[in-house]
């Protein structure tokens, strides 16, 4: 995630398994560069997943208050698309710059671990204690190794 200063735009042609038409404004040269970037790692944008109102789309503001755009981005594994509940914009948090707080839901579906079973025997070695057994040992341990 960050400020990348890449509009990817709202028309997602040619990059359909990256983003989906829910995107503000025009792609940029950086915008296709992200979008190139994504392509190549399996990410997804995820900012133009959710359909929003512009203003819970739009990360920043231009100085004169006028233009909006989506220029921050969250980006996530392709794998990991469905665990992804929602992103969007929040205005009314203060956090003193001209870009909003972007906030993405995320609900991690973890498998569970299969547990290893160990194949190490287990040997009596009170047996040990005898002397025969004990030469018997020895000699087999030499001779395996």
């Amino acid at each position: 995630m960050g400020d990348l200063n890449a509009k990817v735009g709202a028309d997602p042609s040619g990059f359909e398994d990256i983003m989906v038409n829910h995107g503000v404004s025009e792609r940029n040269d950086n915008g296709l560069r992200l979008l190139s970037f994504c392509d190549f790692n399996n990410l997804v944008v995820t900012g133009t997943i959710f359909p929003h109102r512009a203003i819970h789309k739009a990360t920043w503001v231009s100085p004169d208050g006028q233009t909006k755009n989506q220029i921050d981005h969250v980006m996530t594994s392709r794998q990991h698309r469905t665990s992804l509940l929602d992103t969007r914009v929040q205005r009314g948090a203060d956090v003193a710059s001209n870009h909003y707080l972007m906030r993405t839901k995320i609900k991690l579906k973890l498998r569970s671990c299969k547990v290893i079973r160990s194949s190490r025997s287990i040997y009596n070695t009170s047996l040990l204690k005898y002397p025969d057994t004990k030469r018997h040992f020895c000699i087999t341990l030499k001779n395996k190794f």
